[in-house]
């Protein structure tokens, strides 16, 4: 069972738009995926409510409202032979709260959007991970992802930059497009949509995909 977190402590990252977009990739591929939604705002949750009958099945778990006389541990257990498992984590997140469910996890994904503002705080966030939570950058599951970003801005540029001198992957650059929420109203991922629509996000996604792929055989082996 290959598992990836969605993490940053900011909120307004994309870290739902990731997860849920990943889901539907790995069900494309028939893979078994779960999806355990630690947001309190339960968008990860409501996405899945949404998707069409005809669409590939995700297992949803709510570990947001987890009732008090059950034990964690079995909650947010997957169902049998699931393949992928998706961890959707909360803003704010204190990482040394989470620090054994991100270890149990075999990638970390990190979307951040090209402003100051969130360069700033995901610069904190990535000291916190690798000084709270005693993650290693030698280790290889922690991965940076450009989130709704222009390749040809000033902002994007200056978040290259950044992102390149973290000593941590900066693996994809996923585009500022409609084709996210005109999906996520549908309950689907792009990966769910007409290929010919969204063409240009699936190449986007690629390098992400290829980096898990790579990550998901290592955990395997």
């Amino acid at each position: 069972m290959f598992r990836v977190a969605v993490v940053n402590a900011k909120g307004g990252a994309g870290k739902t738009t990731v997860a849920t977009n990943l889901a539907s990739y790995y069900c494309s591929q028939q893979l078994k995926t779960a999806i355990v939604d630690y947001d309190s705002q339960g968008s990860s949750t409501f996405w899945v409510s949404r998707r069409p009958e005809k669409s590939h099945p995700i297992q949803i778990i709510p570990a947001y409202k987890q009732p008090k006389h059950v034990t964690a541990n079995w909650f947010i257990r997957p169902e049998r032979d699931t393949q992928r498992v998706i961890v959707d984590t909360p803003s704010g997140m204190d990482v040394i709260q989470f620090r054994n469910i991100l270890m149990e996890c075999d990638a970390l994904l990190i979307p951040v959007l090209p402003s100051a503002i969130d360069i700033h705080a995901v610069a904190r966030f990535i000291a916190e991970l690798l000084l709270q939570g005693k993650f290693k950058r030698e280790d290889g599951r922690i991965a940076v992802v450009a989130n709704r970003a222009r390749k040809n801005t000033l902002v994007y540029q200056r978040l290259e930059i950044f992102l390149n001198s973290l000593g941590i992957p900066f693996i994809a650059t996923l585009r500022d497009t409609q084709q996210y929420i005109k999906a996520n109203e549908e309950g689907k991922g792009i990966f769910d949509m007409p290929a010919s629509a969204v063409a240009k996000d699936l190449a986007s996604w690629q390098p992400l995909l290829t980096w898990l792929q790579q990550r998901s055989g290592e955990a395997d082996g």
